[in-house]
């Protein structure tokens, strides 16, 4: 099925190198992260697993989960923990989902769903497809998707930005312009007419265009 932002996420059931979990429940009330990979020991993905485990702290602090994925057994992801302490320094802590008969990958539209094979028989172009970022609010619904090409590292300090613009603006009827960072000026939305927006921000706003309404970031 394909998943657009706004649908909820696809719930499943999944054993992990964390234990069994089912992923609506593992969510719970904050935000969550899954980013999946297309085998282990690949190169560019030990660099990505090894990178978020050391930004897991700053996702801590925004309530925001991680869990990883790759169409590996979860024994061949312990193995591959190893490998990533080793060429990163840091040790991935968050659970990452044993995908071998590629049912989650399907679920989330990252593999044609006639996709058959043994996954130690499949090689990473095979599943070239799960190079994906889903970010999932408390609500369950998907509120970003990210696809990458296999030859390219995801910036996931990207990820930390649009998490604080997108939990700012969930809490406040704001926008966050281009380049935006956490403290920069954010936009007034549309929808909010002068009247009331001049009830929130009293001291006013910055206005380039009458539709461009410019304000310090609110708390």
């Amino acid at each position: 099925m394909s998943l657009r932002i706004g649908d909820e996420v696809p719930d499943f059931t999944a054993e992990t190198t964390e234990g069994r979990i089912d992923f609506h429940q593992w969510i719970g009330n904050g935000w969550a992260i899954l980013f999946s990979h297309p085998k282990d020991f690949t190169p560019v993905c030990t660099t990505e697993l090894g990178y978020m485990a050391g930004l897991q702290p700053e996702f801590d602090k925004r309530n925001c989960k991680i869990m990883g994925l790759s169409i590996d057994s979860v024994e061949d992801h312990h193995a591959w923990k190893k490998d990533i302490v080793e060429a990163t320094g840091h040790n991935p802590n968050y659970p990452m989902i044993g995908d071998s008969d590629m049912s989650v990958a399907k679920l989330f539209d990252m593999l044609h769903p006639n996709a058959t094979g043994e996954a130690k028989a499949r090689s990473a172009a095979d599943n070239a497809t799960v190079r994906s970022v889903f970010i999932v609010g408390p609500d369950k619904k998907i509120k970003l998707t990210l696809t990458y090409p296999m030859t390219t590292g995801r910036n996931f300090d990207e990820l930390l930005r649009v998490l604080d613009s997108m939990q700012l603006t969930a809490k406040h009827k704001v926008a966050t312009p281009v380049n935006w960072k956490s403290g920069d000026e954010v936009i007034i939305v549309p929808a909010v007419s002068d009247e009331d927006a001049k009830a929130k921000y009293p001291d006013g706003w910055r206005a380039p265009k009458p539709y461009m309404r410019f304000v310090k970031q609110p708390d």
